[in-house]
């Protein structure tokens, strides 16, 4: 039997990339997951893709940043599967490139509203629906920036440490009632959201003076993190932060 066999999950996010991977490897695993994010033709792509792996996956088009597609996230999961057991937030945006006090203030707010507040947002909307589930988690997808920042990458970087924090204070909340709650850092990972730190050979060369292990991440060497997080194989683990960083510095 599957490990996540008879598990919903909610990935945001998670039509490219990081996200993608996640939920297809909580899918392949035995989860029914649902896969969202902001345009309606990358869930359909994304769907398609995962049915013909003949996966058990519905989408569901979501900008996390608003409160009526929140709502209709769980609303269409709860209408298809009835139930919620995971929810995996991975949603994150950077519209700016610099240090963290060169961050214009309009950069900042959306930074913090999409990496920080509609995670928090999601997890306190999702709540009602965890409560009615034995063993339910979140994963808040972090960065090892959140542990060391990036110098080009400062308000982000900030945001990224935010979530360390309220992946800290809602597993102690939480934790009485049974539901854990952890996050990922992962590290340089081949994607696009990440392309600018590896894209030219000078770029790609810094990225590898960093990296102990000497080569990027994968997208699917994450799926494996979060997969094992939200099973019961992770069941004494809450309010953690796992590094996949191929052994960059961690400390906070």
């Amino acid at each position: 039997m599957k490990r996540l066999q008879g598990k919903v999950a909610i990935v945001t996010a998670s039509t490219d990339g990081i996200g993608f991977s996640i939920a297809k490897r909580l899918a392949e695993d035995g989860a029914s997951v649902v896969v969202s994010s902001r345009k309606q033709s990358n869930v359909d792509s994304a769907v398609d893709s995962l049915k013909k792996l003949n996966l058990e996956v519905l989408g569901v088009k979501c900008h996390v940043g608003l409160a009526a597609d929140r709502k209709s996230l769980f609303e269409e999961t709860i209408k298809k599967y009835g139930k919620l057991n995971i929810l995996v937030s991975n949603a994150a945006a950077n519209p700016t490139v610099g240090g963290v006090l060169t961050c214009d203030e309009s950069s900042w707010d959306k930074i913090f509203d999409v990496n920080v507040k509609s995670s928090f947002l999601l997890a306190k909307e999702s709540l009602p629906l965890l409560r009615k589930s034995k063993g339910s988690n979140i994963v808040f997808v972090s960065s090892i920036a959140g542990y060391d920042p990036f110098e080009l990458l400062g308000a982000y970087s900030v945001s990224k440490t935010a979530l360390i924090g309220l992946t800290k204070a809602a597993a102690k909340e939480l934790a009485p009632e049974g539901i854990r709650v952890n996050c990922i850092a992962p590290g340089i990972i081949r994607t696009k959201f990440s392309r600018a730190l590896y894209e030219s050979e000078s770029a790609h060369e810094e990225a590898l003076t960093r990296i102990p292990l000497r080569r990027l991440g994968e997208s699917d060497e994450i799926a494996g993190v979060a997969s094992f997080l939200v099973s019961d194989d992770a069941s004494y683990i809450t309010g953690e932060g796992i590094v996949a960083s191929g052994g960059m510095n961690s400390r906070l």
